[in-house]
């Protein structure tokens, strides 16, 4: 079996680490944040598609380091890093350049090196190849180079690494051979593309038409608000044309570590070729103007009552950029938050997957109190397992960012 290593040890990085040691190869999982690598060697994991007991039954072939060294030993090295953007929106490939150095620090000969992260078309071939040749050695001709997208959707359990097909494009015939072998061992079905170009485009396209159509249900959603439409009836009725329509709900924005940092990449790209892709960037502009607009409803909402967002307890429902996960990477709850909270309002939140907001001085409270104490309930992630009816009928007042309440008519009840 390989040694195999794993860079980067977040919500792609660790599965992968696991899926390769489940499947008898030694890990080498590096990453900077000591933090990680002491609970990932107590078997203590924090990922929610990894349990602690998944993490302490592969002990023993996972090996956790924030030694990059350790990678000399390693025949594949994965790396699962973040690619961020700047506050200008631009890419950060500062992560990424930083773990390319070091691992032309311990390169060596006929190892093969993929990148999982999302980024634009070239960084594989324009920026880590020249890096990794400070080595001394030739991608493609010395070692082996890869672009593999991660297609992580966490907290799914229908589609896994398993059978999630895996597409990939390597710099030479060769260097794709070589990472097809290795992802096979954890992978059921491989689609390789002709370069890593294409295997970069193809990750930002699918990330692009999710947002390019969440952007246009979210502007449909503004224009019904106007008109006195209810959009989710409109999206039901819609979505029982059995061809030609794919179902898109509207909501409070985007969040998680793609689908609203992806276009910006391609953004950034296309104005290097003297290109606009207004198309993408104006989708990107629609879904980051929906947490204002689901805030002005929340006040329009209060002022029907008679009540000023200035001083009312609103109760924030789920905090996280998705349901049935904790994380909140880019979630549109937290500019929800602050722009209540400059409006004046006393904001109060529950959700059972993240304990605290440590940016807000805020700490989750239990679901009834949350309710008894405000004067609004706001729904902006809709986490499984919670009685959203029982929430309409207990509320004040209640605007449903979600359209989880759809069964319940009432005057408390405010819709998107």
């Amino acid at each position: 079996m390989s040694t195999v290593g794993v860079i980067g040890l977040g919500y792609v990085g660790l599965p992968l680490a696991v899926a390769f040691a489940q499947e008898g190869c030694e890990v080498i999982a590096v990453d900077v944040d000591a933090r990680k690598v002491e609970a990932i060697e107590a078997g203590e994991s924090y990922i929610e598609d990894v349990s602690s007991q998944t993490l302490r039954e592969v002990a023993g072939r996972l090996h956790a380091t924030t030694r990059y060294s350790r990678l000399a030993d390693a025949d594949a090295v994965l790396v699962c890093v973040p690619t961020p953007l700047t506050r200008n929106r631009e890419p950060d490939l500062g992560p990424l350049i930083d773990a390319t150095r070091s691992i032309a620090e311990v390169l060596r000969a006929d190892q093969l090196v993929v990148l999982e992260s999302t980024t634009y078309p070239g960084t594989t071939r324009e920026r880590m190849a020249p890096l990794l040749e400070e080595s001394g050695l030739a991608a493609g001709r010395d070692f082996h180079l890869a672009f593999s997208p991660e297609r992580v959707d966490p907290g799914r359990t229908d589609f896994t690494l398993r059978n999630t097909p895996k597409v990939l494009g390597g710099l030479t015939e060769t260097c794709a051979e070589r990472a097809e072998a290795l992802y096979g061992l954890v992978c059921d079905h491989i689609v390789r593309v002709s370069t890593p170009e294409a295997a970069e485009l193809t990750k930002l396209l699918e990330n692009i038409f999710r947002s390019v159509n969440i952007a246009l249900v979210n502007e449909l959603a503004m224009l019904t608000d106007r008109m006195g439409i209810d959009i989710w009836e409109v999206v039901e009725a819609a979505s029982t044309k059995p061809y030609g329509f794919m179902r898109f709900e509207p909501g409070p924005g985007m969040g998680g570590h793609c689908l609203p940092v992806d276009p910006f990449y391609l953004s950034w790209r296309a104005r290097e070729f003297d290109m606009t892709t207004e198309f993408i960037e104006l989708a990107g502009k629609v879904n980051q103007q929906m947490p204002y607009h689901c805030v002005a409803k929340a006040q329009r909402a209060l002022n029907d009552t008679g009540l000023s967002v200035k001083g009312a307890r609103i109760a924030v429902l789920g905090v996280s950029y998705k349901p049935g996960v904790g994380d909140v990477r880019e979630s549109p709850a937290l500019k929800i938050i602050s722009l209540l909270r400059e409006l004046g309002a006393e904001v109060l939140y529950y959700d059972p997957h993240v304990a605290s907001l440590p940016e807000f001085s805020l700490t989750g409270m239990p679901l009834e109190q949350a309710l008894a104490d405000a004067d609004l309930a706001l729904i902006v992630t809709a986490h499984p397992g919670v009685d959203y009816e029982l929430v309409a009928r207990r509320a004040r007042l209640v605007v449903d960012l979600r359209g989880v309440t759809s069964a319940v008519a009432g005057a408390n009840v405010v819709r998107l």
